[in-house]
């Protein structure tokens, strides 16, 4: 596995257009985006097909990636996994609190593999999100692992968008603090 330096090195050379950069970049995280995707559609030809759409997404996209937001692991899952609930939701045709199996794509316990890969940076994260109150947890991640829309969190949490806004802003700058960032 490549550090997360050297993921955002590989994402600098492919917005260049350096195709050997974003085969290296493809060898290197497409397990772990396929393992998302999977997750969450349960279809492995679905999966497959998403994870072709997401990278060349990620290629077209690699210009707009900015390490000082996220880390070049969670901003391709996002794409990823962004693309899958897209799928899902054409699929069923209903809302996404009508489709568990999406929204549950996170097992309240990981399984041992995930454990096993889960960085000293995600256990950091994962502390400093902890930290927040029970509700702006449960905010930070619908918003942020599970893709909600701020008009769904709004409608979840039956607050205004612009308080949704408000409280998301407030949480990063907590995470980010927390972080040390």
């Amino acid at each position: 596995m490549l550090t997360p330096a050297e993921l955002v090195g590989l994402i600098a050379a492919v917005a260049k257009g350096d195709q050997a950069a974003f085969e290296r970049l493809y060898a290197a995280t497409r397990a772990k985006l396929f393992g998302v995707v999977l997750r969450i559609l349960r279809r492995q030809d679905l999966a497959e097909e998403v994870i072709q759409e997401a990278y060349v997404k990620i290629w077209n996209s690699a210009g707009q990636f900015n390490p000082a937001l996220s880390s070049p692991i969670t901003w391709m899952a996002s794409i990823a996994r962004n693309r899958a609930i897209d799928v899902v939701r054409k699929r069923t045709e209903l809302s996404l609190e009508d489709e568990p199996a999406a929204m549950e794509a996170a097992a309240d316990t990981p399984d041992p593999l995930a454990r096993r890969e889960m960085t000293e940076e995600l256990k950091r994260l994962l502390e400093c999100i902890g930290r927040l109150e029970p509700d702006r947890q449960k905010l930070v991640l619908l918003a942020y692992y599970n893709g909600w829309s701020r008009e769904q969190l709004a409608a979840k949490f039956e607050t205004p968008v612009n308080t949704v806004k408000t409280w998301l802003r407030r949480s990063m700058i907590d995470i980010r603090e927390c972080l040390g960032l």
